[in-house]
C-alpha cells in the first residue's frame, strides 16, 4: 500500500485514493507527501533537500519568503519543448520552431527515464490543483515532483482546492505533470538534442520533464495546455493580465515576460484578476492560475509595493542573492541571473477579485518593450491595426527570461505569448477579434521600452509616467482627444496626455539626432513587414494595409 504523507508534523499516515492512478502511471514509490500545508512544504524544502554543488542551499529570507535555486536552469528552455506527435491531435497542432515533434517511441522512453527516477527518489511531492478559475472548464491537474520547493511552486501557482474538493475531486484528473527535472534526458533518444526535454503529450494528457529545475517549465507547461484544450470549447485562452476597476470595468493587459504585464497589473486602484494567463469566453474572462510569478530584479517598496509586500511567508524567491551578513534580499543582484523571480499567491495583494473573474473588458492594452526606442508611448489602435499588432506581437526579449538572451533582442512573438501557442496564431486571433467587436471594447499599444535613443543611447521608459497613462485610459480621458498619425507606423498618437511631457508622447522630439531616428524608425518597420509575410494568406487587405508602410 502506498504511504501518502498528509501531515508531516503530526506523522500521520493517510491512504490516499489515487494511489491505483498513481500505480497505473508507473509510480510504486512508497513515499509521497500529498498537498502539504505551507510550514510543512518549508520544512521539507529546509530539512530534506540535501545541499546541490549545482545550486546554493534553501533558505528563508528576513520577510518569511523561501529562497530557493534552480541550478542550472534559470529560464525557460523554449528550443527543448516538444510535443508528441501522435493521431489525435497531430492535424491540430501548429508544427514549426515553436510546437517541435517527437515520435511517441522517444516519448516513451523519455516518460519511463521520468519514472524511473521518480520511483528511486528517497521521497516524492503530490500537488493537486485546478487551471481555470470558471468552474465549467476548469482542468484538474496533478504535479508530481522529486522537489518540495516545486511543489510549493505549483501549490502557489494552481488553484488551490478547498479540503472538500480534495477529498471528492481529484479521483481522477485530467492532466498530470510528471517533474523529474533533476535527471537529464539521454541525448541518444530521437528527437532529443540536449540533457534537457519537457514533453507534453495531448492524448495521454501528460507532461513530463526531464533536465531542468526551473518552475517556470511547469506553469508554462499548463498555459499551454490550457491554448491547446480552451479554443476547443471556444474560449480563447490568452497571455495577459487582467484587473477591475471600481466600477466593475475590466481591462487586460498582453505582453511577454519583461513588457510589464505582472507590474501593471498590480494596480492600487483597481482589483487584480490575475498576472499572465487568462481566458475569454461569452460571460467574461477568467484566470487560469491562483498565484503570481513577478520578476524580482530591481524591484522595489517605492515603485512596486503591492509585489514588494507579497514577499511573506508562503512565498517563494527564486535565484536571489542577499546583502552580506544578512538574510535581506539584494534584489540588484544579478550573480545567478537577471531572471530572478517570485511566485506567491493571488490572495497577498490587497483587495484582490476572488473568485479570479470578470466582466468582458474595457480596455485592451498591448505592452511592447521597444528595444529601437521608436514607437511612442501610448497609441490608440482601430480594429484593423489591433489585429496586425496582435498577430505581430512586437517587443523585445529581456534579459534572463530564455537561456542565452544577455541583452534586449527585437523579436516578434504571435499573439504576444507565440511560445505558449499550441494552435495557429490565427485560431487565437479571430476569436479575439469577434469579442472586441461584439463588446466594443477599446485597444491601445503601449510601449514601456526606451525613449530618447535606442537601447544603450536612451532610456527605459518610467513606470511613473506608464501608470499616468494607464490610469489616464482607465479615466476615459482618452478615448475622445485629438491624435497625431505617426508617419511611417500609421499610429494615431495622442497630441498631449496630462503629466508626460511632449518629448516623451511623440518620439522623435526627445532623439537628438532626428536623421538617426529616421532611420531607426524604417529599420523597425521594414522589420514589421518582413515580419507580417508569413501572415498575409490568411489575413484580409484591411489588416494588411494596417501595418507600417516605407515608400
Amino acid at each position: 500500500m502506498f504511504n501518502f504523507l498528509r501531515r508531516t508534523v503530526a506523522s500521520q499516515v493517510h491512504d490516499f485514493t489515487g494511489n491505483t492512478a498513481m500505480k497505473n502511471l508507473g509510480i510504486i514509490n512508497r513515499h509521497i507527501y500529498r498537498n502539504l500545508k505551507v510550514p510543512e512544504y518549508y520544512e521539507m524544502c529546509l530539512g530534506k533537500e540535501p545541499a546541490n554543488p549545482l545550486t546554493r542551499q534553501t533558505t528563508i529570507n528576513s520577510t518569511g519568503a523561501l529562497c530557493a535555486y534552480s541550478a542550472k536552469a534559470t529560464g525557460r528552455s523554449p528550443k527543448d519543448k516538444r510535443i508528441v506527435l501522435e493521431e489525435t491531435s497531430k492535424d491540430d497542432i501548429w508544427w514549426g520552431p515553436v510546437n517541435i515533434p517527437i515520435g511517441e517511441k522517444s516519448w516513451i522512453i523519455n516518460k519511463q527515464r521520468a519514472i524511473d527516477y521518480l520511483n528511486n527518489r528517497p521521497y516524492l511531492y503530490v500537488v493537486d490543483g485546478y487551471a481555470g478559475w470558471d468552474t465549467r472548464y476548469r482542468l484538474k491537474v496533478r504535479v508530481v515532483t522529486t522537489r518540495a520547493y516545486h511543489a510549493l511552486f505549483m501549490h502557489n501557482m494552481l488553484i488551490r482546492p478547498t479540503e472538500e474538493e480534495l477529498s471528492h475531486d481529484f479521483d481522477t484528473v485530467d492532466y498530470h505533470i510528471l517533474n523529474a527535472g533533476e535527471f537529464p534526458a539521454d541525448r541518444n533518444t530521437e528527437g532529443v538534442t540536449t540533457q534537457t526535454s519537457v514533453d507534453v503529450n495531448f492524448k495521454e494528457k501528460m507532461m513530463v520533464i526531464l533536465g531542468s529545475q526551473y518552475a517556470g517549465e511547469m506553469k508554462k507547461g499548463v498555459f499551454g495546455i490550457c491554448n491547446y484544450v480552451m479554443p476547443k470549447q471556444g474560449i480563447v485562452s490568452l497571455h495577459a493580465s487582467a484587473n477591475e476597476g471600481p466600477k466593475g470595468d475590466t481591462t487586460l493587459l498582453f505582453g511577454l515576460s519583461g513588457t510589464g504585464k505582472t507590474t501593471l497589473s498590480a494596480d492600487p486602484h483597481r482589483r487584480l484578476i490575475g498576472d499572465d494567463e487568462h481566458c475569454w469566453g461569452d460571460e467574461g474572462i477568467f484566470n487560469i492560475e491562483g498565484g503570481c510569478y513577478a520578476k524580482c530584479i530591481n524591484l522595489s517598496r517605492e515603485n512596486e509595493p503591492e509585489i514588494f509586500n507579497s514577499i511573506k511567508f508562503g512565498a517563494i524567491l527564486e535565484n536571489i542573492g542577499f546583502f552580506p551578513g544578512t538574510r535581506d534580499v539584494n534584489y540588484a543582484d544579478i550573480s545567478i541571473t537577471e531572471n530572478t523571480r517570485c511566485s506567491y499567491p493571488l490572495e497577498f495583494i490587497p483587495d484582490v477579485k476572488i473568485p479570479a473573474m470578470g466582466g468582458h473588458p474595457k480596455n485592451v492594452i498591448f505592452l511592447t518593450c521597444d528595444a529601437y526606442g521608436v514607437l511612442p508611448p501610448v497609441s490608440k489602435l482601430t480594429p484593423e491595426q489591433t489585429m496586425y499588432h496582435f498577430m505581430s506581437g512586437y517587443t523585445a526579449k529581456v534579459a534572463g527570461t530564455e537561456i542565452g538572451i544577455v541583452d534586449p533582442v527585437p523579436t516578434f512573438s504571435a499573439c504576444f505569448g507565440e511560445a505558449f501557442l499550441a494552435l495557429h496564431p490565427s485560431t487565437y486571433a479571430k476569436m479575439l477579434a469577434e469579442r472586441l467587436v461584439k463588446h466594443g471594447a477599446n485597444c491601445w499599444l503601449i510601449n514601456t521600452g526606451w525613449t530618447g535613443g535606442k537601447y544603450r543611447v536612451g532610456k527605459r521608459m518610467s513606470l511613473k509616467l506608464t501608470r499616468k497613462i494607464i490610469d489616464e485610459i482607465h479615466a476615459g480621458n482618452l478615448d475622445n482627444v485629438a491624435t497625431t498619425t505617426m508617419p511611417v507606423f500609421g499610429l494615431h498618437v495622442p497630441n498631449s496626455v496630462t503629466g508626460v511631457p511632449d518629448d516623451v508622447i511623440h518620439p522623435r522630439n526627445s532623439w537628438a539626432n532626428k536623421e538617426d531616428f529616421d532611420l531607426t524608425a524604417k529599420k523597425l518597420a521594414q522589420a514589421f513587414i518582413d515580419n507580417f509575410k508569413k501572415y498575409e494568406a490568411g489575413s484580409s487587405p484591411e489588416i494588411k494595409n494596417a501595418g507600417p508602410k516605407l515608400a
